[in-house]
C-alpha cells in the first residue's frame, strides 16, 4: 500500500493542545536519533520534516495525517542534549507529558533508538515511563545502514531483553529505506488495533 503524509497541525504550547479525534501513533526519540529523516522516509518526500545537523530541530508536536489509513503520526520534540535552554527543554517535556496524559486517541509510541549505541539512560527512562503510563511501546532501531548485521542483531537482543518482549525490535534506515514498508504495517496495525 502506498501511504502519504500530510502535515495538518503544529503545536508549540500546551494551550494549543486540543482533541484530535483520530487514532494516533507518536514518534519519540533522542534529539539526534533521526526522527525527521524517518518522517521524510515514511512520507516519501524530503521536505516534510526539517532535518538539521544540529540536534533538536523539532521543537513542536507535529501531526501528520496518514493517507489512506486516516490516523495521525505525531512527531514529538526530541529529548536529550538539544542546544537550547533548560527552560525550553522543560517546556517541551511538559508539552509531551500533557499530550500523552489522558489522551484516548494515542494508541502507541514508536521510540526511536540509535542502533549504533548500547541502550542509553534517556531511552530506558522513556520506555519505562511509557510502560508505566500503559502506553504500548514500539521499539525502532534507526540508522541500520551504518552498522554490520552482527552488531544489529546484538543491539536488537539487548533491547528485546531490556523491554522483556518476545520479538526483536525492528531495524530501519531512512537512507536506504530498509524495513520502511514493515514499519508502516506496524504503525498502521497499532493505530487500528
Amino acid at each position: 500500500m502506498n501511504r502519504t503524509l500530510e502535515i495538518v497541525k503544529t503545536i508549540y504550547e500546551i494551550s494549543q493542545l486540543e482533541p484530535m479525534e483520530l487514532s494516533q501513533v507518536a514518534l519519540a526519540g533522542r534529539s539526534n536519533v533521526g526522527k525527521s529523516s524517518l518522517v521524510n522516509c515514511l512520507g516519501g518526500r524530503k521536505k516534510l520534516a526539517k532535518i538539521s545537523s544540529t540536534p533538536g530541530k523539532t521543537r513542536s508536536l507535529n501531526y501528520f495525517l496518514v493517507h489512506p489509513d486516516e490516523f495521525y503520526l505525531v512527531d514529538l520534540p526530541g529529548y536529550g542534549y538539544a542546544k537550547c535552554s533548560k527552560a525550553e527543554r522543560a517546556k517541551w517535556g511538559q508539552l509531551i507529558e500533557r499530550y500523552m496524559t489522558n489522551n484516548p486517541w494515542l494508541k502507541a509510541v514508536a521510540v526511536l533508538l540509535d542502533s549504533r549505541l548500547s541502550p542509553q539512560k534517556l531511552d530506558i527512562e522513556m520506555t519505562s515511563y511509557l510502560k508505566h503510563m500503559g502506553i504500548p511501546v514500539i521499539p525502532v532501531l534507526t540508522k541500520g545502514d551504518k552498522i554490520k548485521q552482527r552488531e544489529r542483531a546484538a543491539i536488537q537482543r539487548q533491547w528485546r531483553d531490556l523491554l522483556q518482549y518476545d520479538y526483536m525490535p525492528l531495524v530501519v534506515s531512512s537512507k536506504t529505506g530498509m524495513n520502511r514498508d514493515k514499519l508502516w504495517e506496524i504503525l498502521a496495525q497499532s493505530a487500528n488495533g
